[in-house]
C-alpha cells in the first residue's frame, strides 16, 4: 500500500473514477440491450439517445473510439434493415 499522502489520494481518486466508469458503462450496455429488443418506431425513437450515450463513453475514454463506431454502426444497420 502507498505511504505518501499524494499517492493515497491518487488511489482514492482512481477508485472513484473506476466506479463511475463502471456505472456509465453498465448503464449504456443495458440501454443497448434494451434497444436491441425493441422493434419498429420505438427503435428509431430510442436510437439517438443510445448513440449519444456511446459517444459520451468514447469521449471520456471509457471505451475506445473504434468500439464506439462499431457499436453505433451495428445499431444503425439494424435500424435501416427494420425500416
Amino acid at each position: 500500500m502507498a505511504n505518501h499522502k499524494a499517492t493515497k489520494k491518487d488511489v482514492r481518486q482512481a477508485t472513484k473514477r473506476r466506479d463511475r466508469n463502471r456505472y456509465y458503462g453498465k448503464t449504456t450496455r443495458n440501454a443497448i440491450r434494451d434497444l436491441k429488443t425493441t422493434e419498429g418506431a420505438e427503435y428509431g425513437e430510442a436510437l439517438p439517445n443510445v448513440i449519444s450515450m456511446i459517444d459520451k463513453l468514447a469521449k471520456k475514454g471509457v471505451i475506445h473510439k473504434n468500439k464506439a463506431s462499431n457499436l453505433k454502426s451495428k445499431l444503425v444497420k439494424k435500424a435501416k434493415a427494420t425500416a
